[in-house]
């Protein structure tokens, strides 16, 4: 897959989903995606920004977009924390880190001196015909998903 560029359509993508779906790119064309790349299920800052998502969720509905996160962690993990936090989107297993290598987002981080790759916490809005529109990166938690209705209201 080719690195999505800002005003190009996205490269179709496909990876299997929470609730036993496989979430195609091509599939989700008439509304907006917001697809937002994480480091881990379960963690503080993975937790409130997904919090964040979902207590904003009617409002992505009412801008016709639809929320999608994403990280390396299996299917399995993403059921538990899905259902931990009663999550109504859906969260996309990388395993591989395809995906997180195509946009971009697997990082050399450091952690206690250790260095390891990891993904670097970042969003992406897709426009309804595919095209990427707006990307964040390095992302802070706080007020992200407002900054992202933002966009969306202004934008699209």
């Amino acid at each position: 897959m080719l690195k999505p560029v800002i005003n190009k359509p996205v490269p179709d993508f496909e990876l299997p989903s929470t609730g036993g779906k496989t979430i195609k790119l091509s599939e989700l064309k008439g509304s907006n995606l917001v697809i937002y790349f994480y480091p881990k299920d379960n963690t503080t800052g993975c937790t409130l920004e997904a919090q964040a998502f979902n207590a904003n969720r009617a409002k992505f509905k009412r801008l016709n977009t639809i929320v999608m996160g994403v990280s390396r962690d299996s299917l399995k993990s993403h059921e538990g924390f899905r259902r931990k936090l009663g999550l109504k989107f859906d969260l996309l297993s990388d395993e591989k880190a395809r995906l997180c290598r195509a946009f971009g987002v697997i990082k050399l981080k450091s952690m206690y001196g250790r260095k390891y790759r990891g993904i670097e916490r970042s969003t992406f809005l897709i426009d309804a015909k595919g095209v990427l529109r707006h990307e964040w990166r390095k992302v802070s938690v706080s007020g992200h998903v407002n900054e992202i209705l933002k966009v969306l209201k202004t934008t699209l």
